[in-house]
């Protein structure tokens, strides 16, 4: 491995060729999260465009969902098995793939097809971390990981007014052409500039394990996703939860008894990792339900008397502010983390954003209060998402590292898709007439904003129960020590 990314014993400044790596990485987790906000604009057009029903027609977006939770996990643990750079490019091939699949689509079967493959890159993020952390030097892990994390929220937020944009002046197809072409500049990028880690755990694939937790989290999600629509007491939905609870126990069960499990479950039930799960799983809820709320808001008629009547592209424009401030605050995150540990940095972020989601409460009538409301959450999330891999990584081995990342993307992703259940529901509960179409009320609004921020604070108890000091670093595994000694060598 080049001297340049070799970790060394003293503190210095950063080599050229770790700032590189930093930059390519965070560049395709922006490209792979651009890929989730990709459809929004499209998506009221999806029936007209694919010749499919409204209904049909969104398994565009739960698809992809879907393959993300399944995909995640999975490849974490292959990263760590067969090498993250690896499973990196991989995991872009099959992005790329999927949005030329897509860009060739006008029916609604090569579309979900495509969806699903572009949500099999899911763990792109998780295994960008992973490989910092091998290769990185030391003094600039924090900040890379902060960047890292935050390049989530960044695509999301520069990708919605993109995809607007290009959606409104050109054919829907470029959108995923789009897509396309900066997957593969990020693949090209990838492979001249990162190189492979050599911390790898070995081993056989958990092959039992992995379709006992992809049949549990699609039940699961399915379950959350279409729970509206199907009924939350159908049959269906009901049959879905009981088959997830089912399979995740057993699954649960059988993962403490396998000798190389897809999930290492005493290593999860760690204080430090299984409290920073917890706690992702209500950032997750929190982050998601300004995703809900704010571009409703800004796109109801203004005659309602608290709709703003703005176009998408002027709705992505404002939310747009959101993501750059996740960037900028990623460098004081690991600031903090490494003065007074992650847990603080975690716990502030957590109050960052209960305070955005009381101020959106408080002020929602103009288009300046509702970008000052986001970009404090978006304050507090670029505050959170840095301080999460920093607590996971302190707690888990070298050889662990992707798979204990992927699994902490995976709790995130199961809050987004509980935040999505629960303001589907209240938002439809608490309505009012507009002409002859029911819309959600203002008090359904701030019914959502008070969620969201009560799942702030809930993340702010569960950081509580974090360990007070950073724990000593984990002994490094027997085939971990000799990669270590030449980086150091």
């Amino acid at each position: 491995m080049s001297d340049t990314l070799a970790r060394p014993d003293t503190g210095g400044s950063a080599p050229p060729r770790a700032n590189a790596v930093v930059a390519v990485l965070a560049f395709a987790g922006i490209v792979v999260s651009l890929m989730q906000t990709l459809v929004i604009p499209i998506v009221p057009e999806l029936p007209k465009y694919l010749d499919a029903s409204a209904s049909n027609a969104a398994w565009a977006v739960t698809a992809t969902l879907l393959a993300a939770a399944v995909a995640t996990p999975v490849a974490g643990r292959i990263g760590d098995m067969y090498g993250k750079r690896r499973m990196l490019l991989v995991s872009i091939a099959l992005l790329v793939t999927g949005s030329v699949v897509c860009a060739l689509s006008d029916s609604l079967v090569p579309m979900i097809v495509g969806r699903v493959l572009q949500g099999l890159a899911g763990a792109v993020i998780p295994l960008g971390i992973s490989i910092m952390r091998d290769v990185l030097p030391a003094e600039r892990l924090a900040g890379a990981t902060a960047l890292m994390s935050a390049s989530l929220g960044v695509g999301g937020a520069l990708g919605l007014p993109s995809a607007a944009l290009i959606a409104d002046k050109f054919n829907w197809h470029v959108l995923f052409w789009t897509s396309a072409v900066l997957g593969a500049a990020a693949a090209v990028l990838v492979m001249v500039l990162v190189p492979e880690s050599k911390v790898r755990t070995g081993g056989r694939f958990d092959l039992v394990g992995s379709l006992g937790l992809a049949t549990g989290l699609v039940s699961l999600l399915l379950a959350i996703s279409k729970g509206g629509d199907w009924g939350w007491t159908s049959g269906t939905v009901l049959g879905l939860f009981a088959l997830a609870v089912a399979v995740l126990v057993a699954w649960g069960f059988f993962e403490l008894r396998t000798a190389q499990p897809l999930v290492d479950l005493r290593t999860t039930a760690r204080r430090q990792v299984l409290f920073t799960n917890l706690a992702s799983v209500a950032l997750g809820f929190s982050m998601f339900a300004m995703s809900l709320v704010l571009p409703q808001l800004l796109q109801l008629p203004e005659v309602t008397g608290y709709g703003l009547g703005k176009s998408m592209l002027y709705t992505g424009l404002v939310l747009a502010p959101q993501g750059l401030v996740m960037m900028a605050t990623a460098p004081l995150s690991a600031a903090i983390s490494k003065s007074k540990g992650p847990k603080v940095t975690l716990m502030i972020g957590a109050l960052v954003v209960a305070t955005g989601y009381v101020l959106n409460i408080l002020l929602m009538s103009e288009v300046w209060h509702l970008i000052l409301a986001s970009c404090v959450i978006g304050a507090g999330v670029g505050f959170a998402y840095g301080a999460m891999p920093a607590l996971i990584m302190g707690a888990v081995p070298a050889s662990e590292t992707a798979a204990a990342n992927s699994l902490n993307a995976l709790m995130r992703s199961i809050g987004t898709s509980f935040a999505s259940a629960v303001a589907g529901v209240v938002l439809a509960q608490m309505t009012i007439t507009f002409g002859t179409t029911a819309l959600p009320s203002q008090d359904g609004f701030r019914a959502v904003m008070a969620t969201g921020a009560g799942a702030a604070l809930l993340a702010f108890v569960l950081c509580l129960f974090l360990p007070r000091h950073r724990p000593a670093a984990v002994p490094a595994t027997p085939e971990v020590t000799g990669v270590l000694d030449l980086k150091q060598a």
